[in-house]
């Protein structure tokens, strides 16, 4: 859609009747989800976050609707989807990934409940976590700190390790905080940290030429929208290469890699619900600070770990939330 046709329409739209009246009673809340993913990705996502709605009191086909609009992967698809949900007079627009930085870019007349892997700080969307920006608010899954904490795990699951390799997009708004505190740990550990940044698949196969060529003894991936659309290419090189990868999401456990740590995220998809609801009770988005994970989970592939006839710490087995056979 051409933007000037885009925001003509939108700017038609500001004047949408409140659905909230002056005693705070809700009426029915539209709401519309968007995402450039396809819906089958997302499945047991959105599921926690309907869970949430309904622990709040609020109930599909009774005093909610949810309006889906799914990008099934072209991300150029927002803007037009993005129209369509304002034009059916949704009270407010969930967005999901890789779909928030484009929805920042258009001058959309309703709040914006994002959740998104990155900072949102450094994308843009906020001052600071406690000062969102415009008619934008929400969670993200962004605890760069938490790199260190899987260098830790590989250090106790890789004997004598040395160097390890991270594949990551730079891209992603926050990696670089991520590669920061990747590398501090490193140099606390004595372990070497050999950098590739993977922002095209033909990037990441150049990416595993050079670890081919200089191996490390284990991989750790900076966990976003590419890493997860490419994580069996990733780790079917490790399996060739025969060494371990660690990563923040649980998928990348149950897909392959040794152990997953990192935010639950189901508990911020659930946490969307909550803003939903102050935002229909009449909240402002820059009133409602953006929230970082607090629930983290520990899921730990034993399939995988003697498959690489690696042995997995007792400790760390007795602290996971999952554990593969």
């Amino acid at each position: 859609m051409d933007r000037r046709a885009f925001l003509a329409m939108v700017g038609s739209m500001a004047s949408l009747p409140r659905f909230a009246n002056a005693q705070g009673n809700i009426k029915t809340v539209k709401v519309g989800w968007l995402t450039a993913q396809r819906e089958v990705s997302l499945t047991p996502y959105l599921t926690a976050m309907r869970q949430g709605l309904v622990e709040l009191g609020y109930f599909e086909g009774q005093n909610l609707l949810i309006d889906y609009r799914f990008g099934n992967d072209q991300l150029e698809r927002v803007p037009e989807l993005a129209a369509e949900l304002v034009k059916s007079r949704v009270d407010m627009i969930v967005a999901q990934g890789a779909a928030v930085s484009e929805l920042a870019k258009l001058s959309l007349p309703i709040p914006i409940i994002y959740i998104f892997s990155g900072d949102p700080v450094v994308a843009g969307f906020a001052d600071s976590l406690a000062r969102p920006r415009g008619n934008m608010t929400g969670v993200t899954l962004m605890a760069a700190e938490l790199n260190g904490k899987r260098l830790e795990i590989l250090r106790d699951i890789v004997p004598g390790l040395r160097r390890v390799a991270i594949v990551a997009n730079p891209n992603h708004h926050g990696a670089n905080l991520e590669r920061a505190h990747s590398e501090e740990t490193g140099q606390r550990l004595g372990i070497e940290i050999r950098y590739y940044p993977t922002q095209s698949v033909t990037e990441l196969e150049s990416a595993f030429a050079a670890i081919k060529a200089d191996p490390a003894q284990a991989i750790s991936v900076f966990s976003d929208g590419f890493a997860v659309q490419n994580r069996k290419a990733i780790f079917d090189f490790a399996t060739e290469l025969r060494v371990p990868v660690v990563a923040g999401w649980s998928v990348f456990a149950r897909s392959g890699a040794i152990c997953s740590y990192g935010p639950l995220q189901s508990e911020q998809y659930r946490q969307l619900a909550a803003y939903v609801d102050r935002i229909a009770r009449g909240a402002k988005p820059p009133e409602l600070p953006v929230q970082q994970p607090s629930k983290f989970e520990t899921v730990v592939n034993l399939k995988v770990a003697r498959a690489l006839g690696l042995s997995i710490p007792p400790t760390l087995i007795a602290r996971a939330d999952e554990v593969i056979e």
